[in-house]
């Protein structure tokens, strides 16, 4: 550089981000080459250098300086092409089996408005046995979930009135507490154990950060501190990282690689896969460039003497990030200070890997990356057993995969295949077995005699592998036809159509899997399902091609995990004796109960939600009118269900305005109505209703002493008519006909009173100042005068 520096009069290095700028200018400062007049970092991308002597120009980019690959960053899309964030798990179609928390297992048949006392509402219509049907409010939509079974076959319909269904539930509960307490041993013994804290982030972790050549989505950001705060913690870190194919999950784990690997501790990195290993040993070698960290890898790809030559120097503490396979877990590899080991598709390895695992875990930060999640992991991580991270939002610049399902055509086939190779790509040809692979190959040669084709698959040598692998890489060949080594991790960004054959012998997993193996950059990527036309397909998997080309949106896979919940059953989660469990009440109950169980054993109280009835007069609701959709009415309804705050009901208000336009006064009383249950939950008020016959408002009260509640809304100094009912705890205010009739002054005038009574409920504080800020708050309403 010096001489360089010295024969030019311009060297200019172009960087695209600023954690090259300043990592680049810090070390010329530090060789003393940054006063050089020639000498000038620039902002800025080249697709490569050049050198023009005559003139006195070297012009070079940051990646060619440190040794890396260059890769271009992309234009962000749109805003509204990125994908929508998943907003439930399973989706409700009419037909479908529910779960009733309180009457049981029945069938939901949509939603029906119905009138009563001359005000139309939404109710959920569901059919219990015997043909008895249940209409509940869609504000009791908490109430609803759809049945997961232990293997995906319909249980009996309850029947309402009968004790059955809570006998079930003790049952149930009863079982639970044994894996409740297993469960909790697990982390018990991981929270036990001494963590390896590492400090706060250092230069160098800024820097490599800043380097990323790719914009992060705020997802990417979000795990990144998650991941780094569990690093930081005093215990060790078992965290699941779930996201799509292509969202980002490798770099996250990068990161949390090299803060360890800086703090001069150990890295292993997991894979099922041999080129997958390749893979992501470019890909860490690539980011780590320029850093005096050393990264290696162990797989069948090395020979022998290199073999003995690594785990040596690993041993000796030489390496500090180590990429294998299998190989990793066998008994003669030794590290001298592994401090995180990252899980890439843990539902890849087998059973004996996952013991190795689960005692991992108890003394090493893990952290496991998956795009679809395997149930059981997945259940610990919604039981909140395992912290889970969701990469929901798509890179910039990437679109969904179309998805098709088809019969085997030779005419498709061929049509769909010229179309990749005339736009300047490649195309992977999938085939499972090896047997007769090279005989599907020939078929694939005879359909497209002018396509390079080249065949791959597992039982090969490793050098007749690696060389078929060199020559598509370097697109020395059109077509791949391959078995499923393909499926972990592949990232070739000019394949981008990928045929699948026979597609109905794969899980929903494998098939999300390969698919995510095209669309890995710019281009629109097309997934072919081929089936048999012969084949007969079974139940099982007519659903799950109908999933994987329903879900081919960006972002499904955690929608496709769920779905293969649904179709697969929940399984067993530390036993078969629980599947049965499943069975009887469903998935969703299953984990409710299990849930209490573990906050009984740690000595938590189990808190049920209030549930709020409000017989107001008039119309509330989303309307057909609206919102035609049924299924998009009811997932705003779950949104709605959800919400915890008035602010989070504002927020989804103009979320939905945003989408579908100016609401209509029925939206607009839903919302209201949708805050007072919220602020009539946090008052302890579980029903709230009109007499018009005796002229007042009735409201129930839970926890409250009458007296207290009549001195709270006496408190508020605005004359309040407050009369003591006999019976249950509930007390009457006198109210005048013309704001009984007018729902939209009933609905102020109660927001005041429940106000006033959230902020007297029991263990609150109650001040005078609270009481004068609710009468300034709606003195505007002139409500005095109506009292």
């Amino acid at each position: 550089w010096r001489a360089t520096l010295g024969r030019r009069r311009l060297v200019a290095i172009f960087c695209g981000s600023e954690g090259d700028r300043d990592m680049l200018g810090k070390r010329f400062a530090a060789a003393g080459l940054a006063d050089s007049p020639a000498f000038r970092l620039c902002r800025g991308e080249v697709s490569s250098g050049f050198d023009f002597p005559a003139a006195g120009i070297l012009a070079i980019s940051a990646s060619e300086a440190l040794g890396r690959q260059l890769r271009i960053r992309p234009h962000p899309r749109p805003a509204k092409d990125r994908v929508r964030a998943i907003d439930d798990f399973l989706d409700l179609q009419p037909g479908d089996t529910v779960v009733h928390a309180v009457n049981g297992i029945a069938k939901y048949l949509g939603l029906e408005a119905l009138e009563k006392e001359g005000k139309k509402r939404e109710y959920m219509a569901l059919m219990f046995d015997q043909g008895i049907k249940l209409y509940v409010p869609v504000s009791q939509i908490h109430l609803v979930q759809k049945y997961v079974g232990a293997g995906g076959a319909s249980p009996p319909l309850s029947r309402i009135g009968s004790r059955a269904w809570a006998r079930k539930k003790e049952k149930v509960a009863t079982a639970v507490r044994d894996i409740a307490a297993e469960l909790l041993a697990v982390q018990a013994a991981r929270r036990g154990s001494p963590g390896i804290a590492l400090g706060p982030d250092s230069d160098w972790q800024a820097d490599f950060e800043r380097a990323f050549p790719f914009e992060e989505t705020p997802d990417q950001i979000e795990a990144a501190k998650a991941v780094k705060a569990d690093l930081e913690a005093p215990m060790p870190m078992d965290r699941l990282l779930c996201g799509d194919v292509g969202f980002g999950k490798t770099e996250v784990a990068m990161r949390a690689a090299f803060k360890v690997a800086a703090a001069g501790r150990q890295v292993a990195v997991l894979v099922p896969t041999t080129l997958l290993c390749e893979q992501h040993f470019r890909t860490f070698s690539d980011r780590f460039a320029g850093y005096p960290l050393v990264v290696e890898s162990l797989s069948r790809f090395k020979q022998p003497a290199e073999h003995r030559r690594i785990l040596d120097k690993l041993a000796a503490g030489s390496i500090d990030v180590i990429i294998g396979t299998h190989r990793l877990l066998q008994r003669d590899v030794a590290f001298k200070d592994l401090g995180l080991a990252i899980i890439d598709e843990e539902q890849r390895f087998g059973v004996e890997h996952k013991e190795f695992f689960k005692r991992l875990r108890t003394s090493v930060n893990v952290l496991t990356l998956t795009a679809t999640p395997i149930p059981r992991t997945l259940h610990m991580a919604l039981m909140g057993l395992r912290d889970i991270s969701a990469l929901t939002q798509a890179p910039a610049d990437r679109f969904a995969i179309k998805t098709r399902v088809v019969r085997w055509s030779e005419d498709l086939i061929r049509r769909a295949s010229l179309r990749e190779v005339n736009r300047g790509g490649q195309i992977y040809f999938v085939h499972n077995r090896v047997e007769d692979i090279e005989r599907v190959a020939e078929k694939v040669r005879r359909i497209l005699p002018e396509a390079r084709i080249v065949v791959g698959h597992g039982q090969m040598e490793e050098e007749r592998l690696a060389s078929v692998m060199r020559a598509f890489l370097n697109r020395e060949a059109d077509i791949l036809v391959c078995t499923t080594i393909i499926e972990s991790g592949i990232d070739i960004p000019t394949v981008n159509t990928i045929f699948i054959n026979e597609a109905d012998r794969f899980g929903l997993a494998d098939l999300h899997q390969l698919r995510g193996r095209v669309g890995r950059w710019k281009h629109r990527a097309f997934a072919y399902l081929l089936v048999r036309d012969e084949a007969a397909l079974s139940g099982d998997a007519m659903r799950r091609l109908k999933a994987i080309e329903e879900f081919d949106e960006l972002g499904a896979g955690f929608r496709l995990a769920m779905r293969d919940l649904e179709i697969r059953g929940a399984g067993n989660l530390l036993g078969p004796e629980q599947s049965g469990h499943i069975a009887e009440v469903g998935y969703d109950m299953y984990c409710r109960l299990l849930e209490e169980a573990v906050k009984r054993i740690k000595g938590q109280p189990v808190i049920e939600p209030l549930d709020v009835t409000l017989d107001l007069p008039g119309e509330a609701g989303i309307g057909e009118s609206y919102v035609s959709d049924e299924k998009e009415r009811l997932d705003i309804y779950r949104r709605f269900a959800r919400c915890g705050s008035e602010a989070e009901v504002e927020a989804e208000a103009a979320a939905v305005a945003d989408r579908y336009g100016r609401p209509g006064p029925e939206f607009r009383a839903f919302c209201e109505e949708t805050e007072l249950r919220i602020i009539a939950r946090d008052a302890f008020v579980p029903y709230v209703g009109p007499d018009r016959r005796d002229g007042c408002l009735v409201l129930k009260l839970y926890g409250w002493d009458c007296r207290d509640a009549e001195r709270a809304l006496r408190d508020v100094r605005l004359n309040l008519d407050v009369r003591r009912l006999a019976g249950p705890a509930a007390i009457a205010i006198g109210l005048k006909r013309r704001i009984l009739d007018d729902p939209s002054q009933l609905r102020s005038f109660l927001k005041m009173v429940l106000e006033c009574l959230r902020r007297h409920a029991p263990g609150s504080k109650a001040s005078a100042a609270s009481s004068d800020a609710i009468v300034r708050t709606f003195a505007s309403a002139d409500l005095r005068s109506h009292t």
